[in-house]
């Protein structure tokens, strides 16, 4: 449970964050933190708090004598989940999720290759498990459900590769797919045809088939480029 400081200054960054990443606060923007206290009516050191976690992200930087200044697009931690999470919320979303999805594209693919060659027996029963998980949620509009095991089996084909680097592109990966539901890019049920890419993908790690584990992820994302038609370029 919170406290509630963390809660004041949680309010405070569900605020402020989402309004530095729409471009509310354009680069170069000075804010400062009395104000920001006073506008929000909560005390310095609960803005203070806030401060500190936007410039954990790279949205901003404090400096004496000049207040939070906004940093420029290109120095913000762009795989930090939470500003992934703000930036999807804006009305940069359609961007936001191309970018991703072409990082998932080029990276997701060699991972699974690396999963089919390491993966261990463990991490194949849950791949398996996992998609069996999306097949029985793949009907009667239960997307959330479907997500839960969307999510936990890429997880695992990352996990699995071996890499860490790959590894800790999971809460990415995460927020993509948690993007794609909750903004409404998916259609009522997910894609049949994707569901079963799954099926077959947790097949070709368990059998260690690196080449059609690889072939299988390149046609699910492929797919989920395709599923992005449906907003802007």
């Amino acid at each position: 449970m919170s406290t509630p400081g963390r809660g004041l200054h949680g309010r405070v960054l569900d605020a402020l964050g989402p309004a530095i990443t729409a471009g509310e606060y354009p680069p170069g923007s000075v804010l400062r933190t009395d104000e920001l206290a006073q506008h929000f009516e909560v005390s310095r050191s609960v803005m203070r708090e806030a401060v500190r976690v936007l410039e954990s992200m790279h949205l901003v930087e404090s400096r004496r004598r000049v207040g939070v200044t906004v940093r420029p697009k290109a120095e913000w931690n762009v795989y930090d989940p939470q500003v992934i999470r703000w930036r999807l919320a804006g009305a940069d979303r359609p961007h936001q999720l191309r970018s991703l999805t072409v990082l998932r594209s080029a990276i997701e693919p060699v991972a699974a290759g690396l999963a089919a060659r390491h993966a261990t027996a463990a991490q194949c029963a849950e791949l398996t498990e996992c998609a069996l998980g999306m097949v029985a949620n793949s009907r009667g509009h239960k997307l959330e459900a479907y997500l839960v095991h969307d999510v936990a089996f890429h997880r695992v084909i990352l996990t699995a590769s071996g890499n860490e680097m790959f590894a800790r592109l999971g809460d990415v990966v995460a927020e993509v797919l948690s993007g794609r539901t909750h903004h409404e890019v998916m259609f009522e049920d997910p894609d049949p045809a994707a569901v079963t890419l799954h099926v077959q993908l947790a097949e070709a790690v368990r059998e260690g088939d690196a080449p059609r584990a690889e072939h299988l992820t390149r046609a699910i994302t492929a797919g989920a480029l395709q599923e992005l038609d449906v907003l802007a370029p």
